[in-house]
């Protein structure tokens, strides 16, 4: 190379050179900005719960005179005096009366839904089309108008009062939005291994157990947090079909706390509000990995 060419080329370098350190100064400034607009959006969409938290923490005068979610003189009244609850039983039994709701139901949708979505998804028979029209169109019908006739059938068969009602509808796949959800998942699965397991000799029940639920999981994560979350809030279904206080919910027994006085505390209310809101939020974050996956994949079609 001649020292005239060596020369031209040099410029050029240097041009590219401050180029590339002007779009990295570009780059760093535009992710500084867009992190910077996520932390003020996310903390202005996470305060209402920081200040539940805090406030949880105050006394009952302090609420109405303490706008910040942080407590001047911390306490544990709140949650000590609330877990007595108004009523001859403490916060546990409802608690645990939850839970009583909860589990079966949660354990029922993800059976019921998973061998109804594989049906549809897998298998041919007469009047399919007519059955998924059927289901699907359930997800149009408000939940108001099934009210009256789930509440007649429950009341002749002598469930009131009870948590079959609220059990045996999802075991029996009454969830339909799992269901479809379920049915698009399995939709986006290749068949070559369920056809492979059928030509080693698999029956249906196995080929299902051992080769489509492991690859179905992040969708039944989805459903049963879905479930979860969404029984752990349900007001108006216990409310229905629960008289006893002794089996109330924690959905129950909280409006039984407002509701008991007048001149009620606040800070007891929402101390037991925070508790109530505890297990969602750990079974969310634990399993929120597997929840994206499942809610993603579900809406897409191989």
């Amino acid at each position: 190379m001649s020292a005239e060419t060596a020369t031209i080329a040099l410029p050029d370098t240097a041009d590219s050179a401050r180029a590339n350190a002007a779009t990295r100064r570009m780059e760093k400034i535009s992710s500084t900005v867009r992190y910077t607009i996520l932390i003020v959006v996310g903390f202005i969409m996470v305060y209402p719960l920081l200040w539940l938290i805090g406030a949880s923490f105050k006394s009952n005068q302090e609420i109405f005179t303490n706008p910040s979610f942080i407590p001047f003189e911390p306490t544990l009244d709140g949650y000590v005096e609330g877990w007595k609850t108004s009523t001859p039983y403490n916060f546990g039994q409802f608690y645990w009366n939850t839970f009583l709701i909860v589990l079966p139901k949660v354990i029922g949708t993800a059976i019921s839904a998973t061998l109804v979505a594989y049906g549809f998804a897998r298998f041919e028979f007469p009047f399919k089309r007519l059955l998924f029209a059927t289901l699907i169109a359930t997800l149009l019908l408000p939940n108001v108008v099934t009210r009256i006739p789930q509440y007649l059938v429950f009341r002749d068969l002598g469930w009131l009062d009870s948590y079959l009602p609220l059990w045996v509808p999802s075991a029996l796949a009454g969830d339909a939005f799992f269901v479809f959800m379920l049915i698009q998942f399995l939709r986006a699965i290749p068949r070559d291994m369920e056809e492979a397991a059928r030509i080693d000799g698999a029956n249906t029940l196995q080929t299902l157990i051992f080769i489509v639920i492991p690859m179905l999981s992040p969708a039944i994560v989805s459903v049963c947090l879905f479930q979860f979350m969404w029984t752990m809030n349900d007001f108006l279904g216990p409310l229905i079909y629960i008289s006893s206080v002794a089996k109330y919910p924690i959905s129950l027994a909280l409006q039984l706390s407002i509701d008991a006085t007048e001149a009620f505390s606040w800070n007891k209310i929402l101390a037991m509000t925070v508790i109530s809101l505890a297990p969602s939020l750990v079974v969310f974050f634990l399993a929120q990995k597997h929840f994206i996956r499942g809610v993603a994949t579900g809406g897409t079609k191989g």
